[in-house]
């Protein structure tokens, strides 16, 4: 009989308890915010989403190399004698056409590695956390502003490029090797 009123005002002891605890939380300052309307205010060095400005990207595959899981990929073409790509903003000229830049964000680990190698800081982590997908493919990014058809192209004037340039060689090689004519006398039996 003594166990049970122990267990009785236990009970009613940790009902107390847990009362004075909520009543005390009663009279304090809400901290919850409406999530959809008020966002969360982040550090200032808070890493989130990448973004790559692709105008002062030079294709030097820096980032992709530095990424720890591999989740950057970078294809580039080089740009023939004629062709101007520009400056970056911080005045480096540009020499490859970016033919793919994909970020899998669902591989990103946000670790920061691939923004302090860029030599022209045209990668940066935003602010942007909210970024869910019900597909996994749409967590690709691709940042490359070239359409399909330029990225042939570019392909097809580096391809023509190379090939004018192995002929215009092998002609030369040839012009300054001539055929070897049999010099030796021949012998009379």
């Amino acid at each position: 009989m003594i166990e049970y009123l122990k267990d009785t005002w236990l009970g009613i002891y940790t009902v107390f308890v847990g009362m004075k605890v909520t009543l005390s939380h009663l009279f304090k300052q809400k901290v919850t915010i409406q999530y959809p309307d008020v966002k969360v205010e982040l550090p200032e060095r808070a890493r989130n989403r990448l973004y790559v400005n692709m105008d002062d990207c030079i294709g030097c595959d820096q980032c992709a190399r530095a990424c720890p899981v591999n989740c950057i990929e970078i294809e580039t073409v080089k740009s023939v004698p004629g062709e101007d790509l520009g400056v970056t903003s911080n005045g480096k000229k540009k020499a490859l056409w970016v033919t793919k830049f994909d970020i899998d964000i669902a591989k990103c680990c946000y670790c920061s590695l691939c923004v302090w190698p860029c030599p022209t800081d045209c990668i940066f982590m935003t602010d942007v956390y909210e970024f869910s997908e019900y597909k996994r493919n749409d967590l690709v990014y691709n940042f490359v502003t070239l359409t399909p058809e330029d990225i042939e192209q570019k392909k097809l004037n580096y391809r023509r490029f190379e090939e004018e340039k192995a002929a215009k060689k092998a002609v030369a090689a040839a012009a300054s090797n001539p055929p070897q004519t049999n010099t030796k006398p021949e012998l009379n039996n």
